[in-house]
């Protein structure tokens, strides 16, 4: 058994003390931060902010990876905000109709979800909510030529929806129906 070698009082302090300023750095962003920056702005590598991250999160932290960078997600205030699933199949080429047909009728699309067989509920986080960022995210996946979770189960997955007011995600659940991919 390989032992894990501890670091003193002072580094571990440094280490939290890093990990508070990282934590502030996040929260009081006005959108998503990349790696790389919060790693200049600490003095430090994109390694280490990647660590630091998995810590925070392992403690509670409301930090979230989007395709834009480390967000802080707080559940909105329910009075704000309304927030709902949707269920939905279609193939990966009416992706890009799918998210601005929700985009459209003034929805953020939180997360895409899919029941895998083995490993149970797999989420990604997306944060979308303007057509700029739809086509920003979908040229992300052309460029990775990332497979869509979705293609993971033949096109069936749910969307976590959030708006202003109940109408939006009316609007966004009729313009799915319309559309012919919303599951009833």
């Amino acid at each position: 058994m390989t032992r894990v070698k501890k670091g003193t009082g002072e580094e571990e302090r440094a280490s939290d003390e890093r990990r508070r300023r990282l934590e502030a750095l996040v929260r009081e962003a006005r959108g998503p931060v990349r790696g790389t920056q919060l790693a200049e702005r600490l003095g430090v590598s994109r390694q280490v902010v990647v660590q630091d991250i998995a810590v925070l999160r392992a403690r509670g932290s409301a930090i979230r990876s989007s395709p834009r960078g480390y967000v802080w997600d707080e559940p909105p205030e329910p009075a704000t905000q309304v927030r709902a699933q949707v269920a939905v199949r279609h193939t990966p080429e009416e992706t890009a109709l799918e998210l601005h047909s929700l985009v459209d009728a003034g929805v953020r699309v939180v997360d895409v979800v899919v029941e895998h067989p083995l490993y149970g509920e797999l989420r990604g986080y997306l944060d979308l909510a303007t057509h700029e960022q739809v086509d920003a995210w979908l040229e992300e996946v052309r460029r990775h030529r990332a497979s869509l979770l979705s293609s993971l189960t033949g096109g069936v997955h749910l969307h976590t929806l959030e708006s202003r007011d109940a109408q939006g995600v009316a609007r966004a659940r009729r313009r799915l129906e319309e559309l012919g991919f919303l599951l009833l």
